[in-house]
């Protein structure tokens, strides 16, 4: 990009403890990838992978709040990958930027240095809507981030698994009325479910989940207390906020 400030935005996350610059048009990073970030469980010295990173948010979030990971950024757009590559150097964050497809080949990830069995963490948020039920954005790259495929989500976390080492665990976000087609792609190799619906308000249904799964884990599938993004004044809820601001993370991040 010979001329990054005509076609980007540089804009403040997390209280302004983290800034991105990111394409004017296009997927934008928003709420989806600070949530995320926020129910991801990881450690100091955790090696962790952002599968689908985009211009980096979700994993450079992680790293601003748990600080001394090993991150890698994980995007098949290679002009996204830049600017991961540019907000990681920019918020001094280390991480490894990958052009890499997830649904690529073992040997492509062992190649980028991705080798299976070597990671602690994996946060990701696949595109999601159905493309039975959702008018595809004519704008390529939105409507790559956006529209999921039928294997989307089975391919996605058919990779996570294959990278992950053994009661290593993975978080993502997806729709929730597609919940059912998580919780199937996780019956492979995956358990110790951990679910968090996210309501726009309290008298809505439920608009996305946050779904944590260890791999190996045997424990019962457990169901949260929704998350509700406005409380009932219609004002913004104070968690969320705090959330939002990078003052508190979810009860997913938490090992149990």
């Amino acid at each position: 990009m010979t001329e990054p400030d005509a076609a980007t935005t540089d804009d403040a996350f997390l209280g302004g403890q983290l800034r991105l610059r990111q394409p004017k048009s296009g997927h934008r990073a928003g709420h989806d990838a600070i949530l995320l970030a926020a129910a991801t469980p990881a450690r100091p010295g955790d090696r962790a992978v952002d599968f689908g990173a985009g211009v980096g948010a979700a994993g450079l979030a992680l790293a601003r709040r748990v600080a001394g990971i090993e991150l890698a950024l994980v995007e098949i757009d290679p002009v996204l990958a830049e600017l991961a590559r540019t907000n990681a150097r920019s918020n001094a964050i280390p991480a490894s930027v990958h052009v890499l497809d997830v649904t690529a080949a073992a040997e492509a990830f062992a190649a980028e240095g991705l080798s299976p069995d070597s990671v602690d963490v994996v946060l990701m948020n696949p595109p999601f809507n159905d493309a039975t039920r959702h008018r595809a954005s004519p704008d390529r790259a939105r409507a790559g981030a956006h529209m999921a495929h039928a294997s989307t989500i089975e391919d996605w976390t058919r990779a996570a698994r294959r990278v992950l080492r053994s009661s290593g665990m993975l978080t993502l976000i997806w729709r929730a009325d597609g919940v059912a087609e998580v919780l199937a792609a996780l019956e492979r190799g995956f358990g110790s479910l951990v679910v968090l619906p996210v309501h726009g308000d309290a008298a809505s249904p439920a608009i996305r989940v946050l779904v944590r799964a260890t791999k190996g884990g045997r424990a019962p599938l457990q169901i949260l207390n929704g998350l509700l993004l406005k409380d009932e004044s219609a004002m913004p809820n104070k968690e969320v906020a705090e959330i939002l601001a990078g003052k508190r993370a979810l009860p997913l991040a938490e090992h149990g």
